[in-house]
């Protein structure tokens, strides 16, 4: 069995993963910490585990394998750091860091210790996403120019996000840093690292932090990314575009169907089954002896392209 703490209540994401660990065959667990007592508790007394208010001190308790970090994510270096140096295996909501530099101490902590590192990385998981990602690797498409996902929800302008997701400081940005991630990792997997950024964040509800938001991303071969988010869309489904020397793959829209067109016109593939939820999959990884999927070097390459999205605003 492994046991699990839960580090910080403050993402929107805490409850979906406290559940999904709860639900697993191999997972227990046993203590929760929050930076605010009063969360903390509650969160503990509603999961049935214990609440230490001492983050040192839980990580030194012998019924702690492993942590789920769910803290604003400025205090995501000082947690992993610290739950590295104790040799627990972590698993993270994305983002990593703020900066390339403190997502490269972090790594330098995980690799020195050892420790078994997730970051949460979903769409990676989803059936068509790895349906494209082998098509990409056979060439379907040919040499690939251009890629467009656009991830945006109604969350400011429905009024149901937390205000705490407006906060600069805790949060680091607005609608980019947070839903715009997704795009983010995906562009780094199907395209790999840009050179250069042009980002123009606006600000359509809130004034504290960007909620509408486009990075463009140019690559020493000429092509050519686009991560398209925002807390003020509504009725707008996520969409996905390649675009490649002989042909074009699309997922998404408002059919929600992935298809390819080389030349013989739209074509609907059969996807594979999902892949498991990254909770599971860290787990697995856990109780396999096995790297988890989603590593250090994924979660830092994150860090480094939303960083160079935050530096290139126009």
């Amino acid at each position: 069995m492994i046991n699990v703490a839960l580090l910080g209540t403050w993402h929107v994401h805490f409850r979906n993963y406290a559940s999904e660990a709860a639900k697993n065959e191999h997972c227990k667990i046993t203590v929760l910490w929050d930076p605010d007592p009063a969360a903390g508790k509650a969160a503990a007394e509603t999961w049935g585990c214990a609440f230490e208010a001492d983050l040192d001190t839980l990580l030194s308790r012998p019924d702690v394998d492993a942590v789920i970090v769910c803290t604003s994510t400025d205090l995501h270096k000082e947690v992993i750091t610290k739950a590295a140096n104790a040799k627990k295996a972590i698993f993270t909501e994305k983002v990593l860091c703020f900066t390339e530099a403190d997502a490269l101490e972090v790594k330098a902590e995980v690799e020195n210790n050892g420790v078994n590192f997730c970051i949460s990385f979903p769409w990676k998981a989803r059936g068509d996403f790895q349906w494209i990602k082998q098509a990409l690797d056979e060439g379907l498409i040919g040499k690939v120019n251009y890629c467009r996902m656009r991830n945006a929800h109604n969350g400011a302008s429905s009024h149901w996000l937390p205000a705490t997701f407006y906060d600069q400081k805790t949060c680091g940005g607005g609608a980019m840093m947070d839903l715009g991630a997704h795009s983010m990792y995906i562009l780094n997997w199907l395209m790999g690292t840009p050179v250069k950024a042009a980002s123009a964040f606006t600000h359509v509800i809130v004034d504290s932090v960007e909620d509408n938001a486009v990075t463009v991303f140019t690559y020493a071969n000429g092509a050519i990314g686009v991560s398209e988010t925002g807390f003020v869309a509504e009725h707008n489904p996520f969409e996905l575009e390649l675009v490649g020397d002989k042909g074009t793959i699309l997922s998404g829209g408002f059919l929600d169907k992935c298809c390819y067109n080389v030349g013989s016109g739209w074509v609907f593939p059969a996807l594979p089954r999902p892949g498991k939820a990254p909770i599971d999959a860290w787990v697995d990884s856990m109780v396999n002896g096995t790297p988890a999927p989603y590593g250090i070097d994924e979660a830092v390459a994150l860090s480094k392209v939303m960083e160079m999205a935050y530096n290139a605003v126009i």
